[in-house]
């Protein structure tokens, strides 16, 4: 199917950043030798994120992303719901001292490679989950 989808309060996404977030995101996936199938980033704010983190993950806390993986296991092909708080990206951009757009960039791609299989519980995996979301955004940097 190969369906990359943006929803909800995504009016600060325009066509051109759709086109070259759906390539970068293929790309990724290529390079960790997986194909998308169905992915879809759903943008909320503060308030609906942290209500589907107490209902699904029951974790008391606000967050910037949740991810959720729906496909089967079985195969490399990444089918998930990305859920993403509006309100979390741009108090982080501000926060680490960067734009919305990086720091959107960068949260888009920690949610494909959380379906990728990279986890981020440890120091370590941290560590290498950073490694992966700063190579997203200079593959991003020089996309067109």
């Amino acid at each position: 199917m190969n369906t990359i989808q943006f929803l909800g309060k995504s009016k600060f996404l325009n066509q051109h950043h759709r086109n070259k977030l759906r390539k970068l995101l293929h790309v990724v996936a290529k390079n960790k030798g997986w194909e998308i199938s169905q992915l879809t980033y759903v943008f909320v704010n503060d308030e609906t994120l942290f209500q589907i983190n107490m209902e699904h993950l029951q974790h008391d806390t606000y967050t910037d992303i949740i991810t959720f993986d729906l496909g089967d296991g079985a195969s490399h092909e990444v089918d998930g719901e990305i859920y993403i708080s509006i309100d979390r990206v741009r108090e982080n951009a501000i926060s680490h001292q960067q734009t919305t757009e990086m720091e959107m960039v960068r949260v888009i791609s920690h949610g494909l490679l959380h379906l990728l299989g990279l986890k981020d519980k440890t120091v370590s995996q941290a560590k290498e989950m950073r490694q992966e979301e700063d190579a997203c955004l200079s593959l991003w940097s020089s996309l067109n």
